[in-house]
């Protein structure tokens, strides 16, 4: 395992209006505490295509879920170790020295987890850190949740609602939810429900049910006062609202709280999350959104990833399931445009490399 010898790499750039094409990019420098890494596999995200619209960002480098191999590292890095297969997520279309749509892809080394050997292909890696990182945010950050935490798990089993079982956050959130001794009760689409099962929800509801609401009441005894709400639309933050017990509790959101929501009920917490938060730089998506690094979000989740391979190699997490997507970087703005069009269920479109 060498530092690539060429100046340049391949890499999927964002353009003006809002395009992207594959094209020649400088080679990331490592800085003293970072990890060069040969990128093998990446997985596309929802938040990939909602990065194209800012203009801010034209010439960065698309792309957030990544596994690879380290080809360099810094000084100060001891772990992991050259030729280990890690994997990590980074913020993609932000800023042109980082991003997981290329050939290599530069990390802060602790930001990043090893796969334990024989446990997971680059393409089952590559669908994890993302959803994994923003579930663990939602559960076990003081400001979030704050639920209790692998290895130890809660004394009495109460209930989570986790809305939106089958995307990405939503498995996440349900195995880890699970692991930690609480009780799931989650929506998907029929079906979705034996997967979902199989992660860990003890009850599952069509979220088009339209008793949805009063079938989350009376399995949970009307007790639900923890809640992530992975769409976090103007309808599904009501839905929520709505589902949470007589006394109250909160609810993580991934965009920010709704007028309406936060009318219906004075007596939950809105909490909006972003996992960049934890990446150590700021970001901006969009005129109205800058979001500065948060060293406490950071601290909580480089603590989280030293558990994560032994989650793995224990066998307690299972990566979102795969569609391979055929022709390597340059069919990622086709991916892009089948995602845009609403078209992925339960699943994670990958690339490989």
């Amino acid at each position: 395992m060498h530092h690539p010898s060429r100046q340049f790499m391949k890499a999927v750039v964002i353009r003006k209006g809002g395009i992207v094409a594959v094209q020649d990019h400088l080679v990331p420098s490592v800085n003293d505490d970072d990890i060069l890494v040969k990128v093998v596999a990446v997985a596309q995200n929802p938040s990939d295509w909602k990065f194209l619209n800012t203009s801010s960002n034209v010439g960065t480098v698309l792309g957030t879920d990544w596994s690879g191999e380290v080809v360099q590292r810094g000084k100060n890095v001891e772990i992991p170790e050259l030729g280990a297969h890690v994997a990590g997520m980074t913020i993609g279309g932000t800023f042109v020295d980082c991003g997981a749509f290329a050939e290599y892809v530069k990390m802060p080394a602790e930001l990043t987890w090893t796969v334990p050997r024989g446990t997971l292909t680059h393409e089952g890696a590559a669908t994890i850190s993302g959803g994994l990182c923003t579930a663990a945010q939602c559960l076990y950050h003081p400001g979030r949740l704050g639920l209790v935490e692998p290895p130890d798990s809660v004394s009495r089993p109460e209930w989570v609602l986790i809305y939106g079982g089958s995307s990405s956050v939503g498995q996440y959130a349900i195995q880890l939810a699970h692991i930690s001794g609480y009780r799931v009760v989650t929506t998907a689409s029929p079906h979705n429900f034996e997967f979902v099962k199989s992660l860990g929800a003890d009850a599952i509801y069509d979220y088009k049910d339209p008793d949805v609401v009063a079938s989350i009441k009376q399995v949970t005894e009307d007790s639900v006062c923890h809640a992530i709400d992975t769409q976090s639309t103007k309808e599904t933050q009501q839905l929520c609202a709505r589902a949470m017990g007589t006394a109250g509790g909160k609810l993580i959101l991934m965009f920010p709280p709704t007028f309406k929501a936060k009318k219906l009920r004075k007596d939950v917490q809105f909490i909006p999350t972003l996992i960049y938060t934890a990446l150590g730089r700021p970001l901006t998506l969009g005129p109205q959104a800058q979001y500065a690094a948060q060293p406490k979000d950071r601290a909580q989740i480089v603590g989280f990833l030293k558990k994560v391979p032994g989650l793995v190699r224990d066998g307690l997490l299972v990566p979102n399931r795969v569609k391979l997507w055929d022709g390597g970087m340059h069919a990622i703005p086709e991916g892009l445009q089948y995602m845009r069009e609403g078209k992925v269920s339960g699943e994670k479109i990958v690339y490989r490399f």
